[in-house]
């Protein structure tokens, strides 16, 4: 799910949204009682290119919210504040993350996981990736060796300080001007290994950029790595724990998050 972003564009997006929007707008103002289909799948975004399309043709059914039950009614109150947020956002060309969206209704939200809910199922209604709501994670990731970019007009030149951390790009569809004479890329599981590969000034000796995702890695950190690979056709390695813990973070870097 860590793919480029797709060719979906920001205006049709709006019309989707103010086609939803109206049609809700509609049913009250006739008396009918409002209800919202959404598709339900056993998994998302598994499209083989990385375009972060959930799999519309494997949809096993759907779940149905109207008002008359008081759970239905809170996520279709949540649904649409979140998708207020959402059309603010394509209509600035600006980028925001999910926390920020929780912080614009704390008290109506109450989680984080309520916010990513209703994100999900936005996804789900607009045919879209969350990279085309310009909905971004706030990245954990971190990376460092022979690497040198620009992203949204800030650069980082990480070969002028090798073993020195820099934070993965969050907005990866605006990095460009990539430049490296490494030989691999090494992803590593854990931070207190990147750090440990810092003080023995391993990039020094290894023409080789480090990554890692501080754990689980996040989004914008799956999708940076992908991006370097497809722009420098560099070969990626992988250092994780040999445990089932470990395993999942390889196979959460290779194929991307159920969740």
């Amino acid at each position: 799910m860590e793919g480029t972003r797709s060719n979906i564009k920001s205006g049709d997006l709006l019309k989707k949204i103010k086609g939803i929007t109206r049609s809700i707008l509609e049913d009250i103002c006739t008396g009918r009682s409002p209800s919202l289909y959404i598709d339900r799948f056993r998994n998302y975004c598994t499209d083989a290119t990385g375009n972060c399309f959930c799999s519309f043709d494997l949809s096993i059914g759907k779940e149905i919210l109207i008002l008359q039950r008081e759970c239905h009614a809170r996520r279709l109150d949540v649904l649409l504040r979140v998708l207020l947020a959402v059309q603010q956002l394509l209509q600035g060309n600006r980028h925001g993350s999910k926390r920020d969206i929780y912080y614009m209704h704390p008290s109506v939200f109450q989680e984080q996981s309520v916010v990513d809910r209703a994100i999900n199922d936005i996804c789900i209604l607009l045919h879209c990736s969350r990279h085309n709501l310009n909905v971004v994670s706030v990245g954990t990731g971190l990376v460092m060796g022979w690497l040198r970019f620009i992203e949204a007009g800030r650069k980082f030149d990480c070969i002028s300080s090798l073993n020195t951390a820099q934070p993965v790009p969050v907005h990866v569809e605006e990095v460009k001007d990539i430049v490296s004479v490494a030989h691999y890329i090494l992803v590593v599981e854990k931070e207190s290994v990147f750090q440990r590969l810092a003080n023995d000034q391993f990039c020094n000796k290894n023409r080789c950029i480090v990554i890692t995702g501080r754990g689980y890695p996040d989004v914008p950190t799956r999708r940076f790595l992908r991006l370097l690979m497809e722009k420098l056709s560099l070969p990626a390695y992988c250092l994780v724990d040999c445990d089932p813990y470990g395993f999942d973070i390889l196979t959460t870097y290779r194929f991307g998050s159920m969740g």
